[in-house]
């Protein structure tokens, strides 16, 4: 009977200490002399912009549907050289808006007459050689386009910018946490845990709007990208203890 027990009981200790090492972690409390202090911190990175999102299409009108959209094909064609030839790489360029619709005229209390088709063609272009935008712009005018928005600003690579802002704000709320302790007569034992908000990179100001007559061909436009602040939230819980 001794030995029949044996082999079970020998399986019961090896399998104890795998299941103790699957079990979950629990978050440590603080200890029973100790005082959790939560602060929230932030901080932010600068850094100049280096790609540029800007759209730009091509508005055409004709009396039925098909003309509009024929005429608008043969001046996109134009445009989407233009495209080429300023070195915008294919998968920075995407197709955002394709449509044809009527043009009503309205005469008081009539129904309203169909005078017409309008056919627009839209495409996002994302420029990554900032030094060149101003080109671009008119380049894209000079070939067709007659809507043009933007540009936007953005940094491609933001993960550095983000870390810098991160250390900042894990700095000042370790400063927060040290004033307060001081001030309680405490030191800083540990930190509890970490938790991070979303980050945030306000758009670049101001948009700009353009249109082909309103467009200076003497020169290439002027185009200035600024800076971007991007920004790092922080929740920091301290242990507090003497």
């Amino acid at each position: 009977m001794r030995q029949s027990l044996l082999p079970l009981l020998l399986a019961a200790a090896l399998a104890a200490p795998t299941a103790a090492a699957q079990a979950p972690a629990v978050p440590q409390a603080a200890a029973s002399d100790g005082t959790l202090l939560s602060i929230s911190a932030q901080a932010e990175a600068s850094r100049v912009p280096d790609v540029a999102t800007l759209s730009a299409g091509v508005v055409t009108q004709a009396p039925d549907a098909n003309a509009a959209l024929r005429a608008n094909a043969a001046q996109m064609q134009q445009l989407m050289a233009a495209v080429r030839e300023a070195g915008i790489a294919d998968k920075d360029t995407q197709t955002s808006g394709l449509s044809v619709h009527p043009q009503y005229r309205h005469d008081g209390d009539s129904a309203p007459v169909i005078t017409g088709y309008q056919a627009s063609n839209t495409v996002s272009l994302k420029v990554r050689d900032i030094g060149s935008l101003g080109d671009v712009l008119d380049a894209l005018v000079a070939s067709g386009a007659n809507q043009v928005n933007g540009p936007s600003f953005e940094i491609d690579q933001p993960d550095e910018a983000y870390d810098e802002a991160r250390r900042g704000a894990l700095a000042k709320a370790r400063e927060r946490a040290e004033m307060y302790a001081e001030s309680l007569g405490l030191r800083v034992r540990r930190i509890v845990s970490i938790s991070e908000g979303g980050g945030f990179m306000p758009p670049p100001m101001p948009m700009m709007r353009m249109r082909a007559e309103a467009q200076d061909m003497a020169a290439s436009s002027p185009v200035s990208p600024g800076e971007s602040t991007l920004t790092a939230n922080l929740d920091v819980v301290f242990e507090l203890g003497r």
